[in-house]
């Protein structure tokens, strides 16, 4: 059997990044090691799709570390039943493999044109399974009900009470919080009504999402 360039470089991808970052999940793996990542980043970064390095999609944003999406995916332990909110949908790439794990995915996007290459890349790849909003979920209403998954893609300065709210009971919320160079993922459950329990996962540090607010530093 002959074995592409791409399938090799994913090979890697998965035994160099990932798994070393503690990602040993089989579902999660399997699913990056089946994943073309190739078909989601810009044409000029094509030969760096599998490379450990954040790829540049324009207007500032970027796509998370290899491993950080695995890390991310395994946290949220997306199952087939589950309904799953996306905050920023930048590539279309978590988007996928949270539609290959999950029942729905609703991914909303501030960037028009970053909604619209995902719409396509997900065309390509029959991946039917995703609704895709462009708004900005931090200024307008995000999305009514309750979601049994949310996978918050760009950090923030502060957790968001907004997103924590839209969890089921028994839901959970991956996002990343702080300023640059120093923020921490964590992972937020929602117990009950009125109870949560947040988990610090790792430390980071990723592109903030568009509109997110700034805390100034006061300096004395």
């Amino acid at each position: 059997m002959i074995v592409s360039s791409y399938e090799k470089a994913r090979f890697n991808m998965v035994e160099q990044q990932v798994r070393p970052w503690e990602v040993l999940d089989p579902k999660v793996l399997s699913l990056i090691g089946n994943m073309p990542r190739d078909r989601f980043v810009p044409d000029s970064y094509k030969g760096l799709a599998y490379a450990d390095i954040e790829i540049p999609l324009g207007d500032g944003q970027k796509m998370m570390f290899p491993r950080v999406e695995g890390r991310l995916l395994q946290a949220l332990d997306i199952q087939p039943t589950d309904s799953i909110l996306e905050v920023g949908t930048g590539s279309g790439y978590l988007t996928a493999c949270l539609a290959k794990l999950g029942n729905k995915v609703i991914s909303q996007e501030i960037n028009p044109a970053y909604t619209e290459q995902a719409r396509q890349r997900l065309a390509e790849l029959e991946i039917d399974n995703v609704e895709l909003r462009t708004t900005d979920s931090l200024s307008d209403d995000i999305e009514s009900g309750r979601f049994d998954a949310i996978a918050v893609t760009g950090s923030l300065p502060e957790m968001p009470e907004a997103f924590k709210q839209r969890l089921n009971i028994g839901g959970r919320l991956f996002v990343v919080i702080g300023q640059s160079p120093a923020m921490t993922a964590f992972l937020v459950t929602r117990s009950s009504e009125n109870e949560w329990h947040s988990e610090a996962l790792f430390e980071t540090d990723i592109a903030p999402l568009t509109n997110a607010p700034v805390i100034r530093k006061f300096v004395f």
